[in-house]
């Protein structure tokens, strides 16, 4: 049976921080050093098909080190942070079974959170169900299944704005499925995930110019062709996926929007944007080691690498 030995041994190590910073180059040092296994914390490498526009690991990267909950999903499956922690768990408890050490590597701050500080799984879609709410929506408008709402569950009606359709229905499945309140689900937690958290940082100049010259890579690697060619298999603009980062400014040249260069201009400009908004987003996080990486990847690696010598003892 697989166990942890001693009282500081920790079960996992994440690497965390903004886009293009070098989480996986550092995971993939770290996992090859200790015989690590590597779950992917990422929104958007869960699905197939989009690679270039994702940054996820090339093959060669992928024949480094084992790589877990990668092109996990269709690009038009719904995904969510709930789906995320049940898989991510199942993953964890799979390579700990085997003995092996594990690292969290993603930049996916809401899946992070939900996956170590415990989340309880939303019940599972009734398709029938939601189509009749949207045909509701449509007859009677949106303020009479917020009234409906605000009947069933108040404390999530006060907390959903009227003109909220998405959560509007997705609350009133909540209740009408597993008569409980989505208010009072979303309160309950699971057990909390112990980690040593590192967060991979940069000054502001040269990540912008990691972001600039990873936009430019993508763009020479083909990601346009990889947006045409989702696009002609269905996968439309309306998706969650393809409203994600590159996918909807390639889609919007495609649908004669913007021109090339002006996609890739303002692409540039809201990863930009994306990157501060997860750097805001980590600081907030609690117990995380930063290491500036601006001189080099290797310096971090052999810190993460030194932490799991030092702390994690494993077993089987």
């Amino acid at each position: 049976m697989f166990r942890m030995q001693g009282e500081e041994a920790l079960p996992l190590v994440v690497i965390l921080g903004p886009t293009a910073v070098g989480k996986t180059a550092v995971a993939i040092q770290a996992a090859r050093a200790m015989d690590a296994e590597i779950i992917s914390a990422d929104s958007m490498q869960v699905y197939r098909e989009m690679d270039i526009g994702t940054a996820k690991p090339t093959l060669e990267e992928r024949a480094q080190a084992r790589f877990h909950l990668i092109d996990v999903a269709d690009p038009d499956e719904p995904f969510s942070a709930a789906r995320f922690s049940q898989m991510a768990g199942d993953a964890l408890s799979e390579i700990m079974a085997r003995g092996q050490r594990v690292i969290m590597a993603g930049g996916t701050g809401l899946y992070l959170r939900a996956f170590l500080s415990g989340f309880t799984l939303a019940p599972k879609v009734d398709a029938h169900l939601r189509a009749q709410l949207i045909q509701e929506s449509q007859a009677l408008g949106l303020t009479a299944l917020h009234q409906r709402l605000s009947a069933l569950d108040p404390i999530a009606a006060e907390r959903i704005h009227a003109n909220d359709s998405v959560r509007i229905i997705r609350a009133l499945e909540v209740i009408l499925t597993t008569g409980k309140p989505i208010s009072e689900q979303q309160a309950q937690t699971g057990k909390p995930v112990r980690a040593q958290k590192f967060g991979l940082t940069l000054p502001r100049e040269q990540l912008y110019e990691r972001i600039e010259q990873r936009v430019d890579s993508m763009m020479a690697e083909g990601f346009l062709q990889e947006v045409e060619a989702l696009q002609a298999k269905g996968y439309h603009a309306g998706l969650p996926s393809m409203k994600s980062l590159g996918y909807r400014h390639l889609m919007a040249y495609l649908q004669g929007e913007w021109s090339l260069e002006s996609a890739a201009h303002y692409l540039k400009r809201d990863t930009k944007r994306f990157a501060k908004r997860q750097m805001t987003w980590f600081r907030r996080e609690e117990d995380v080691q930063w290491l500036d990486v601006s001189e080099g990847l290797d310096k971090a690696a052999q810190m993460v690498i030194h932490s799991m010598n030092r702390g994690n003892h494993w077993e089987s």
